[in-house]
């Protein structure tokens, strides 16, 4: 409930942009999916830009249209990888082709910059 009350209360004042980072970390799986569709309904009806930083490559995947990926220290821009799945984009997108193809290669992005253990 918070998170809803902290993206209503960023809404109120007609920003033509949303910064948010990590705003559903401390979320349960269930209600973080809750919470990704709810956002997508927002900007499917408000067409705000929304700056999404997450560490979750699903999310990433999910709710965004480009998936900037950062090195480690010093962050500089390794990838933009432009996600072209149709919207609005249902939960079930997810288990499809498409998506695994596109989570895949930004996972990749990680392992060969050695950031994750195989």
């Amino acid at each position: 409930m918070q998170e809803r009350v902290a993206i209503t209360r960023a809404l109120v004042h007609d920003p033509a942009m949303l910064l948010m980072d990590e705003p559903f970390r401390a979320l349960d799986a269930m209600t973080r999916e809750h919470m990704n569709l709810e956002l997508q309904r927002i900007w499917l009806e408000r067409r705000k830009t929304v700056l999404f930083i997450t560490h979750s490559i699903p999310e990433a995947v999910f709710l965004a249209d480009r998936v900037l990926v950062m090195t480690a220290r010093p962050g500089r821009l390794l990838d933009d990888v432009r996600v072209k799945l149709p919207r609005p984009r249902p939960l079930d997108v997810m288990n499809t082709p498409e998506f695994g193809a596109y989570a895949r290669h930004i996972r990749h992005l990680f392992n060969v910059q050695g950031r994750i253990d195989a």
